[in-house]
């Protein structure tokens, strides 16, 4: 997928591919110059950016193009297939070793060290979405930190790369099913899984094959869309009284979001960063 945005809505439209299952981006200005994975919440100085982004065949691209479109202001949207050597290039995302809330610390898969006292949690992030890097991913894991009661269940429902399954077990879940329909995310769930010790604890798989559990907490990080349309699924795999927390949501999608669930929730306490929005209610008792 390519198309054209104003330099300050790069960080935007590059979290929205992202969140979409974009296996890599990059930026270029007029001269063909690029620019890959920057910094998150940084843009280019080019007034106009070229986006490139590249999503596994078959991805079904329409309402991301739409989305890309009203949020961003998108021109110029085109789709191509592209050899696999183009589509190879800059897939591999870093991760930045960095705090979380009062207790956690993410950092690469080949990084033992860090502050004493911490819970550690590494990732080899392979091709999957979640380096904790970009807002809504940091707003999920601060509120993993803060809320999560030891022995609880729960279910990552568009896991990435699992950071947020694996950081859950890593505060104290004492289960976690990971969920995503991509094939690599699943992949490099499992993988962080092990490098974590934590597979016997976490069950992956795609949407179809997610057993019949309720759970103490669900944590979904996907668009609003898809958020609204798995509305009734989401909430028949949280038990009365659990807690739901959703992100990749724009904050001007929250009210949106919130009507989708809310006959089944109630008082939904919505955080913010850069744009986007975080939400966490209980479901109601039955």
């Amino acid at each position: 997928m390519t198309f054209i945005v104003a330099s300050a809505d790069v960080p935007k439209a590059e979290a929205l591919v992202e969140l979409a299952g974009a296996e890599a981006i990059s930026l270029h200005d007029a001269a063909d110059d690029p620019v890959l994975e920057p910094e998150p919440a940084t843009a280019p100085l080019w007034p106009t950016v070229v986006v490139r982004a590249a999503f596994m065949p078959g991805a079904d691209l329409s309402s991301l193009s739409d989305l890309l479109r009203s949020a961003c202001s998108a021109t110029g949207l085109s789709v191509a297939d592209l050899d696999e050597s183009d589509w190879e290039r800059g897939l591999r995302q870093a991760v930045e070793p960095r705090s979380f809330g009062r207790r956690l610390w993410l950092a690469p898969a080949n990084d033992d060290t860090g502050p004493v006292g911490r819970i550690h949690v590494r990732l080899n992030m392979g091709l999957a979405f979640g380096t904790g890097a970009h807002p809504t991913t940091a707003l999920c894991l601060e509120w993993l930190d803060a809320h999560l009661a030891s022995g609880a269940t729960v279910l990552d429902y568009g896991c990435g790369s699992g950071v947020l399954a694996i950081a859950a077990l890593a505060l104290g879940a004492s289960r976690a099913w990971a969920i995503d329909n991509d094939p690599q995310a699943l992949s490099a769930t499992s993988a962080n899984a092990a490098l974590n010790g934590v597979s016997g604890r976490v069950f992956v798989g795609a949407p179809e094959s997610l057993p019949t559990v309720t759970v103490d907490v669900l944590i979904a990080n996907i668009l609003a869309a898809p958020l609204i349309e798995l509305a009734p699924m989401l909430t028949r795999h949280l038990k009365p009284g659990g807690t739901l927390v959703l992100s990749g949501v724009l904050d001007h999608q929250a009210p949106q979001v919130v009507a989708a669930f809310a006959p089944q929730f109630s008082a939904f306490e919505v955080n913010t960063i850069q744009g986007w929005a975080r939400l966490a209610a209980r479901r109601n008792p039955s």
